[in-house]
């Protein structure tokens, strides 16, 4: 079965398409900038790279420049259409209405474009690569994987906030949790790589980046996640504040002579260690540099980041009553050796966590970091949300038929 995996943001799309009898990617791109001067598409085939300039007008025609691709003389890895069994597509929020994964029709596409009031920057534009390949493969299973729905196993203790409860009835105001497939991978990854039966782990994920977030799998399943009504909650992030006392959003307002909405737009794109560092950055890696050269604004920035994914992991820990594993992943996750090691010797030697410096100094790989006598293991695992995405919809697919 061939699965093509479709991620549409508001001006572009990402996209795999994998041999799922041996999950080998076959080819994989990105089309940015659509409906914006300087439109493109980078295309991977094998380890070739092609960067193809062209207008693209709207997430159709970008689509249909990538499907085009993938069949031409140049670059095609199929040699028909057909050969595209089914489409996985991400799908950022699914409400409470979606616990798993979903073949899209009408009346769950119009759920779907529903849920748009709580992800405004993310749903329509996945809504546009859904009805985009509808569009262009009618014939061809369309699965939508959510971001949320790996939360959905939360208690009620974890996810409801202590607000009126007619809030919650009305509004569905709730933690919802994000990056759900990522934590869904690396937690089922990280158990395979132990050899270990994941119903029997406390796991936390740390899947931290521009945006992060942490969750706590307990049993295989998520028990709680920083992330909540929106992606804002929880972790310092790139640009978004995380925690913060909600009172401070009137007094900006009023102190400032903002709406609460321009406030709200501060704390999500001004914020974080962007804030911190007064504009500097928001890339933890220009942070770090700077940091360890000695920049002290720097460096308070990225220990503010650290010391909040500690306070978040010791927390799960006490949450779900231990913790068997912790796992790093995703842009800094995955590719700073310094954070990791920083975060584990700094915070999490009370849980009795030792941490190899020599296993430690790599990036981008699976491996465990933690010593043979560490009480809890501490792994790094690449996230690969595509290939999970692929998964499911192969799973759902196969069901189905």
């Amino acid at each position: 079965m061939k699965v093509l995996v479709i991620n549409s943001g508001s001006s572009s799309i990402k996209y795999q398409l994998l041999e799922m009898d041996t999950e080998k990617v076959l080819a994989k791109g990105l089309v940015e900038r659509i409906g914006i001067e300087g439109s493109r598409i980078i295309h991977r085939k094998n380890e070739e790279k092609y960067v193809i300039e062209k207008v693209i007008k709207n997430h159709e025609e970008g689509l249909k420049e990538v499907l085009d691709l993938l069949t031409s003389e140049d670059y095609k890895v199929i040699s028909s259409l057909k050969e595209i069994d089914a489409v996985g597509h991400r799908v950022v929020h699914g409400g409470e209405r979606f616990s798993s994964s979903v073949i899209i029709d009408k009346e769950s596409l119009d759920a779907i474009e529903m849920m748009s009031f709580l992800a405004p920057l993310h749903n329509p534009a996945n809504v546009m690569g859904i009805k985009a390949a509808m569009d262009l493969l009618p014939n061809v299973p369309q699965v939508g994987v959510f971001d949320t729905s790996f939360h959905q196993t939360m208690p009620n203790t974890s996810f409801l906030y202590a607000i009126p409860y007619e809030y919650y009835e009305k509004y569905k105001i709730r933690r919802y949790g994000f990056h759900g497939t990522s934590h869904k991978y690396v937690s089922r990854r990280a158990a395979e790589i132990l050899g270990k039966d994941i119903k029997t782990l406390k796991i936390i994920t740390s899947h931290i980046g521009n945006g992060a977030s942490i969750a706590a799998v307990k049993n295989g399943q998520s028990f709680d996640t920083s992330m909540g009504f929106t992606p804002l909650e929880g972790l310092v992030m790139g640009t978004r504040s995380g925690d913060i006392d909600p009172a401070i959003v009137s007094f900006l307002a009023q102190e400032e002579g903002l709406t609460a909405k321009e406030v709200i737009g501060i704390l999500n794109n001004k914020s974080g260690v962007y804030g911190i560092t007064k504009g500097f950055s928001s890339d933890m890696r220009d942070i770090e540099d700077k940091a360890l050269e000695g920049d002290k604004v720097c460096r308070l920035a990225l220990d503010i980041y650290e010391y909040r994914i500690a306070k978040y992991i010791g927390a799960y820990a006490a949450a779900m009553n231990g913790v068997d594993v912790i796992v790093f992943t995703a842009g800094v996750g995955e590719n700073s050796p310094v954070t990791r090691e920083e975060i584990c010797e700094k915070y999490l030697t009370y849980l009795g966590v030792k941490i190899d410096k020599e296993k430690n100094n790599f990036k981008g790989l699976e491996r465990v970091i933690s010593t043979p006598d560490s009480k809890v293991t501490v792994l790094v695992v690449p996230t690969n949300e595509e290939l999970m995405i692929a998964r499911e919809t192969k799973e759902l697919v196969s069901t189905k038929n």
